[in-house]
């Protein structure tokens, strides 16, 4: 079960009451770190643990892909009391250096996921996350055309499809209390709602959703989508939040999940 009350309750610094089976799961995406970025995240990332038992990062965690910016994001997420995860999003790799953004935060102590998935022992439960980048692909109604556009279109439309075959496996790879599925491209139009219609197509895949949903997760966090909409549901209900800095309006939003009985 996700309770989004309280998990807007919890974001807000509000005392948890801990209920044993429940984990507080933070999340926030598309932090585009720059120079006048600095120091926005550090001060509510200090106090994590006073509000979430984790800390999920849905990409775009650098604004244009450099090394100096991935600095700035290390002086953000450096020693924090939580265990974070995180996927890079599309503009982690416009200067094709992804790998060594990755490699840079996995020495922070990220736990950085392509394909992979992670069992982490959080208050009691297993909690276990299964994350990909992601990319386009369209949705019924908003399809695309994987043949127009430039290079990079063409290759996003192209990693969609096998990103979720990929998210699949690895979901389920997965022997946990609670699994749930980390992507920067949107797996649902729900979550879109506020963008341009005509852009869907470009901002996610709805083969991630099917993915979701066979792979037996009970939430879904993404990001890339600036103008959308926190909430959304797969087509077999499994709960999806759009947790894009620009969408949330927070340092992250806390979801509170409970283990199934």
């Amino acid at each position: 079960m996700i309770d989004t009350a309280g998990a807007l309750w919890l974001a807000c610094g509000m005392p948890s009451g801990e209920r044993t089976g429940v984990l507080r799961i933070a999340a926030v995406a598309d932090l585009h770190m720059r120079e006048s970025m600095r120091g926005e995240f550090r001060p509510a990332f200090r106090k994590l643990d006073e509000h979430a038992d984790i800390l999920l990062l849905a990409g775009d965690l650098t604004n244009g892909g450099t090394l100096r910016e991935t600095e700035l994001l290390c002086a953000e997420i450096a020693d924090l009391p939580v265990p974070v995860v995180a996927v890079l999003g599309n503009h982690d790799h416009d200067r094709r250096l992804g790998y060594r953004i990755s490699v840079r935060l996995r020495e922070l102590g990220v736990h950085m996921l392509d394909g992979e998935a992670i069992t982490l022992p959080l208050n009691g439960i297993r909690l276990g996350i299964a994350g990909v980048m992601g990319g386009s692909g369209g949705f019924p109604g908003h399809p695309g055309n994987p043949e127009e556009g430039s290079v990079e279109h063409r290759a996003r439309f192209r990693r969609g499809p096998v990103d979720a075959a990929r998210l699949r496996a690895s979901l389920d790879s997965l022997d946990a209390d609670i699994g749930v599925a980390l992507t920067h491209f949107a797996p649902v139009v729900d979550t879109l709602v506020g963008e341009p219609p005509k852009i869907y197509p470009g901002l996610g895949c709805h083969e991630l959703a099917e993915a979701i949903d066979d792979g037996g997760a009970v939430l879904a966090v993404h990001g890339h989508a600036h103008g959308g909409t926190e909430c959304g549901r797969t087509p077999r209900g499994v709960e999806v939040r759009n947790v894009s800095f620009s969408v949330i309006k927070a340092p992250y939003r806390v979801y509170r999940v409970t283990a199934p009985q």
